[in-house]
């Protein structure tokens, strides 16, 4: 999804295979590997203090981020009790750090899936170290999106993949739209347009509406009954996106 972000990109990744991303759209998206949190607070303070350019900063992911700082934590204390709430206050300050950068944030995190076997209902949310770690996060931002990938017929009839970005909670998906904008599945596959995806829910929430090719109309009917959706994004389920604009 990073690739749809409109303008200049930074992308600080802790995820293996971020570097095809370097290039794209000209060279507008840059991408510095994340391998501890004190490289993360450079990042941090170059965007804070420089006149960097960049139009958007990207954290990809929040939850391999979090891992980072709990190895490290692990490393200073023998409680991992310690380090558990350790990192709770730590990936915390420096989300809230980045959130109130004057610059569009985007943070991308791996899914957690837990089934409840007494109703066989399986909800979805923030994957991160910790109990309470993955549930503070989205209340941080002002859009939090569920990527799911639903099986659709093309304009022939041909079965095709459709990726769509859930905006709305269900009850059982974490997911939220402060602007009130937007659609409760706004689709996330490239269009015949150049704006699509994440820049288009931009626009959208700005209020200059890019044009799309695709409604949402039966999305949410795919999806009702529905517990095992599959994704493109490995077997740890869809990406939850959290954006800030």
């Amino acid at each position: 999804m990073i690739e749809s972000l409109p303008g200049r990109v930074l992308v600080a990744s802790a995820e293996a295979g971020m570097l095809s991303l370097r290039g794209l759209g000209g060279g507008r998206i840059d991408v510095v590997e994340i391998t501890s949190i004190d490289g993360l607070r450079e990042v941090y303070s170059h965007v804070k203090r420089t006149a960097h350019g960049y139009d958007w900063i990207a954290l990809d992911s929040v939850s391999e981020i979090a891992e980072v700082c709990l190895t490290e934590q692990k490393k200073l204390t023998k409680d991992p009790r310690a380090a558990y709430g350790a990192i709770q206050d730590e990936v915390g300050g420096i989300l809230r750090a980045f959130r109130d950068l004057d610059v569009g944030v985007y943070f991308s995190a791996k899914e957690h899936k837990e089934k409840d076997d007494s109703t066989g209902r399986t909800s979805y949310g923030l994957s991160m170290p910790g109990a309470k770690l993955g549930a503070q996060v989205p209340y941080l931002f002002d859009l939090v999106m569920r990527l799911v990938v639903v099986s659709d017929k093309d304009e022939a009839g041909n079965a095709v993949d459709v990726r769509w970005l859930q905006t709305a909670n269900d009850g059982r998906s974490v997911a939220k739209d402060r602007s009130g904008r937007l659609e409760p599945f706004e689709l996330a596959d490239p269009t015949s347009g150049d704006v699509w995806g994440l820049g288009a829910i931009v626009e959208k929430i700005r209020g200059t509406p890019a044009k799309r090719a695709r409604k949402s109309t039966g999305v949410e009917a795919a999806l009702s009954g529905i517990d095992e959706q599959h994704n493109d994004e490995g077997e740890d389920g869809s990406n939850n996106n959290v954006v800030n604009d």
